[in-house]
């Protein structure tokens, strides 16, 4: 007989990565604070190779406006600069030769309309994720009773599933609405 938590924990483990993976995404939507993870996706030319901002400079935010960047070395303040002002951040590098400061400008309606807008995506694109982890969960259950099981654990079990999806979808929930709420905060 096959045990239903080889179904079940698979689905949650798949229902948890949704989660974290949301998590991750909608910290790097820039909600009008200054907060360096908004960098993690620009990658500078390093010797031949591309490299995180994060891995040539170190990465600073003195208060709730602005970012420093101090490279380590004087020959990536170019790249650094041609990176940000390349990337999807819309902020433009101010440097002075020895650090390079990045002015978060506050947001504008329009751009907070727009960024709780992808934030919902993500968040739905996380709940998709976690649907799919139900439904392969549950798919394999109804093959597992072929194979043996009852049908009366299978139920139990689909049971648990739903339980397991209603708590991620909460948890998806709860995290849109904080970011929702971070980025509509003036």
């Amino acid at each position: 007989m096959t045990n239903p938590a080889t179904y079940l924990d698979p689905a949650e483990e798949k229902m948890e990565l949704a989660v974290a993976y949301l998590d991750e995404s909608l910290a790097h939507i820039r909600a009008g604070k200054a907060n360096p993870k908004i960098l993690d996706g620009i990658r500078v030319d390093y010797y031949g190779s591309q490299a995180p901002i994060s891995n040539v400079a170190n990465i600073s935010v003195p208060d709730a406006r602005t970012i420093v960047i101090t490279p380590w070395e004087k020959s990536m303040f170019r790249e650094i600069e041609k990176a940000i002002i390349n990337s999807e951040l819309g902020i433009t590098p101010e440097n002075n030769g020895e650090v390079i400061r990045l002015a978060i400008p506050p947001l504008t309606e329009d751009r907070r309309k727009q960024l709780v807008k992808q934030s919902k995506a993500e968040a739905e694109q996380a709940k998709v994720s976690v649907r799919n982890a139900r439904r392969d969960a549950i798919e394999g259950l109804k093959k597992a009773v072929k194979q043996g099981m009852s049908e009366d654990v299978q139920k139990d079990a689909e049971g648990d599933v739903q339980k397991l999806h209603d708590k991620y979808l909460k948890k998806i929930d709860e995290i849109f609405v904080a970011k929702e709420k971070e980025i509509l905060t003036v």
